[in-house]
């Protein structure tokens, strides 16, 4: 089973007697793939609203975060896991290895396994994943997704049929997760195989994860999408103050988070002349936490440097990495 923080995530009774009665389905399925093919999207897509952040840029997903969503009889916890990729001389650092640790934790502790791929692109990054999965004794289903921006459709079968030759796949469906095409057949192939059990998780629960952590995994999705190709990978963001407080007779949330970095240069981009760049940072994150907190939101941005903090196990444990 999932190992998660029983405090914050409401984790239900589990008891082998029940579930041989059980009339209800639930299970763990876990998304797996190498980085920026579109896991966390797929996520979003499948729960119905952004339980996990998402940007072009690979690696954005630095956590194991389940999605979970439940109907009359049935629940589905979807865990989005880091992209798993190959660490090579250079990128040997603790972040890089706790990112691989969670996802090849989740492959050994699901009932299912999505293994998503981007169109009709195959790499060896995606042979490497494939030889982490290719063991596994749960069913296995290929999801192709970003079909939709296959130019040459024609390409799409015959590559359909070499990747089936890499594996006995239960299913191989193209998709789109960004559009939601064929995402029905892929929710129905999953139910049929869950097993029978009581719900893990209280049907209004949609995530495992805690308003805190929501927040601070918004802002650092800004400060990817606004920053460079390097800076958003030895960047973090760590919530200090998080209380509710009133104004005029109105309840609002006074937020103070600090976003680390490694070196004084990075600091100065993170601000921006003149503050530009942190202002806009916190003003679209602000945006989006107020529609998920559904109040009013006063947030200010702090920029603190932590040298070589993605090289240093203690300093990744006091930042939420555990």
């Amino acid at each position: 089973m999932i190992d998660i923080d029983d405090s914050v995530s409401k984790l239900l009774p589990d008891d082998a007697a029940v579930k041989e009665k059980c009339a209800t389905l639930c299970g763990y399925v876990a998304i797996i793939g190498r980085p920026n093919v579109g896991k966390s999207t797929l996520l979003n897509k499948l729960i119905g609203q952004k339980v996990s952040i998402t940007s072009r840029k690979p690696q954005t997903t630095r956590h194991k975060i389940l999605g979970i969503k439940t109907s009359a009889d049935k629940q589905i916890v979807y865990v989005d896991t880091p992209g798993l990729h190959k660490i090579v001389k250079g990128q040997n650092s603790e972040l890089n290895r706790y990112m691989n640790k969670s996802a090849y934790q989740a492959i050994d502790e699901v009932d299912v396994v999505i293994f998503v791929v981007e169109g009709t692109i195959w790499r060896e990054e995606d042979e490497w994943v494939l030889s982490k999965i290719s063991n596994t004794k749960v069913p296995v289903i290929l999801a192709i997704n970003k079909t939709d921006d296959v130019a040459a459709k024609e390409r799409l079968l015959p590559h359909i049929d070499e990747l089936s030759k890499k594996m006995q796949f239960f299913a191989i469906l193209p998709i789109s997760a960004r559009k939601g095409t064929n995402l029905s057949q892929l929710e129905k192939t999953i139910v049929s195989l869950l097993p029978q059990s009581p719900f893990f998780y209280y049907p209004d629960q949609v995530t495992d994860r805690t308003e805190q952590f929501r927040v601070a995994e918004i802002i650092r999705e800004k400060l990817v999408k606004l920053l460079g190709q390097e800076l958003p990978y030895t960047t973090s963001v760590v919530i200090e103050v998080f209380k509710q407080e009133e104004e005029k007779g109105k309840k609002m949330m006074r937020i103070s988070a600090v976003i680390f970095v490694e070196r004084v240069g990075q600091k100065i981009i993170v601000i921006g002349e003149k503050g530009e760049r942190l202002k806009r940072i916190g003003t679209l994150a602000r945006h989006e936490i107020e529609n998920i907190l559904g109040k009013k939101v006063f947030l200010e941005l702090w920029v603190k440097v932590k040298s070589r903090w993605t090289e240093d196990a203690r300093a990744l444990k006091n930042f939420g990495y555990n």
